[in-house]
């Protein structure tokens, strides 16, 4: 037996409801040959009469009476699933599969995620901490936060700090022991602190000075797919790290690191929320990136401008 479609089951409780088929066609908004079609459809779908017809009334058979009652639970099953459906659309809560980047999310996102939990215990988190970024088709990943704009440009990418730039620090002590730079071509004589970005290292820095875009491939003796641990080798004194400001606001607020070559602008460095589909948009998501951008605008006072 074929499953009758819904549009079918919809027709023949109007029907019965209305006491004729013009009637129902009308109410459900539907050319009188098109209701007749979905009636014979569902009947033959069925293998039983379900009317008995004449050119002035409709009036239900045995078969008919009897399918009537099972017709009407499954509309109004789905009606309540769909109900259902929009009401947990409408609750920040369920779980978020969500990555996050190793320095920003240990030292920052972390604990602010804990607050939002504190404020919505509905939701449920579970976390990635990678700076490699997550295939999101792949593996169970809703929502990604991450600097720049996504390589797949089907991705969907909203701002949650879009001003945010790259800063060149060090700590106090490396600075002690070495000059601070004053242009870009003094990082020759520097050791330079590298981080994998993707499948590449990032050992080709880009700063802006007036009108100039100014690029140098740095050399240095420590390379980590960890911003964390190259922020961590930045402070320890190993050598210069050029960093996301997010990253370091903190470190540079209290000292432990120091920005150098203050006339130069560094490379933007935009952080987003990334998803596939704008579906996955739900409340909870909706909510969790406003309040990581406060959050943030917050946390940035030293964001170059």
């Amino acid at each position: 037996m074929k499953i009758p479609r819904i549009e079918d089951l919809t027709l023949f409780v109007r029907a019965a409801d209305c006491g004729g088929l013009s009637a129902a066609a009308r109410a459900l908004d539907m050319a009188p040959a098109v209701a007749s079609a979905g009636l014979k459809r569902l009947e033959v779908a069925l293998g039983s009469r379900l009317f008995v017809r004449s050119t002035r009334s409709l009036r239900l058979t045995m078969e008919g009476e009897r399918y009537l009652a099972y017709a009407r639970n499954v509309l109004q099953m789905l009606e309540e699933g769909a109900a259902s459906v929009a009401q947990a659309s409408a609750v920040i809560g369920g779980e978020l599969n969500l990555s996050i980047p190793s320095d920003l999310g240990r030292n920052v996102l972390l604990p602010w995620l804990d607050d939002f939990q504190g404020m919505h215990p509905e939701v449920r988190f579970r976390i990635r901490i990678s700076d490699r970024l997550a295939d999101m088709y792949r593996q169970p990943v809703d929502i990604a936060i991450r600097y720049g704009e996504p390589e797949d440009s089907s991705m969907v990418a909203l701002p949650l700090a879009a001003h945010n730039r790259r800063v060149l620090c060090a700590s106090p002590a490396y600075l002690k022991s070495h000059a601070s730079p004053k242009s870009v071509d003094d990082l020759a004589a520097h050791n330079c602190l590298r981080f994998v970005l993707g499948d590449q290292i990032h050992e080709r820095w880009t700063f802006h000075r007036k009108q100039e875009n100014l690029q140098i491939t740095v050399q240095g003796d420590r390379i980590s797919d960890d911003g964390d641990l190259v922020r961590r080798w930045a402070i320890a004194g190993y050598g210069l790290a050029y960093k996301s400001t997010l990253d370091v606001a903190d470190d540079l607020r209290a000292g432990r690191l120091l920005a150098v070559m203050a006339g130069y602008k560094g490379e933007a460095a935009p952080l987003n929320l990334v998803c596939a589909h704008r579906l996955m948009l739900s409340p909870a998501v909706v909510a969790l990136r406003a309040f990581l951008q406060q959050r943030l605008e917050a946390h940035a006072v030293l964001i170059q401008k």
